[in-house]
């Protein structure tokens, strides 16, 4: 078990990480607001798939491997920035349908798929995993292995607990919001600007230093 002292530290900076709003918020949030409850909740799912998969990779040292290769941190890296860019794009330049509040435009098994490749590519989490989880871990330690997958847990916890919260706010909003065209705002020019801004953000990324 890590140190309470770190322990405590490590949910303080995971829950503002989990404040910022990112690709996983955006995403969810439009699954929900489109779809309501069930798909939203059906893409929290596959999200936590998605960190479960970046935690894991960090809590076996395997990202560690990542930040000291350049070439390994400029693939990943470029993956996600591709994969903003054009989801950003592709959302810009494309007239959402109506939304009809009884009816699902996406299925819960579809938007699961799309929630793990959203986190899984996330440029944010990445970020958090390869620069400051490595930080509450003692390399040194007999249970350091141990100690980083508590931290991916409580990770995935925290994270869990927060999109499914969003979810549960957002489909008490959606009937307000299909009133009007905020959704429809939302869904394409926020939506698309934002992924547009976080792929740009994650193109100026370096790698972190290693001492």
């Amino acid at each position: 078990m890590p140190a309470a002292s770190d322990l405590l530290a490590f949910v303080g900076a995971t829950v503002v990480l989990l404040l910022i709003p990112g690709p996983a918020v955006i995403y969810m949030l439009n699954r929900t607001f489109a779809d309501g409850r069930a798909v939203g909740l059906a893409s929290v799912a596959g999200l936590e798939v998605g960190d479960t998969i970046q935690a894991l990779l960090a809590a076996l040292g395997l990202s560690a491997v990542i930040a000291t290769s350049t070439e390994a941190f400029e693939t990943v890296k470029w993956v996600g920035v591709v994969y903003l860019l054009w989801t950003g794009v592709r959302t810009l330049s494309t007239e959402p349908p109506p939304l009809d509040a009884d009816v699902a435009h996406v299925s819960r098994r579809r938007a699961f798929r799309q929630g793990i490749i959203v986190n899984a590519l996330n440029p944010k989490t990445s970020l958090f995993f390869l620069s400051i989880f490595p930080q509450f871990v003692d390399p040194a330690a007999e249970n350091a292995t141990s100690q980083s997958l508590v931290l991916a847990a409580v990770f995935v916890g925290l994270a869990s607990l927060f999109n499914s919260s969003y979810v549960l706010i957002g489909s008490r909003l959606r009937d307000l919001l299909l009133r009007g065209r905020g959704v429809r705002v939302m869904r394409r020019w926020v939506s698309g600007f934002l992924f547009i801004a976080l792929g740009v953000l994650a193109m100026t990324t370096a790698r972190p230093r290693t001492a």
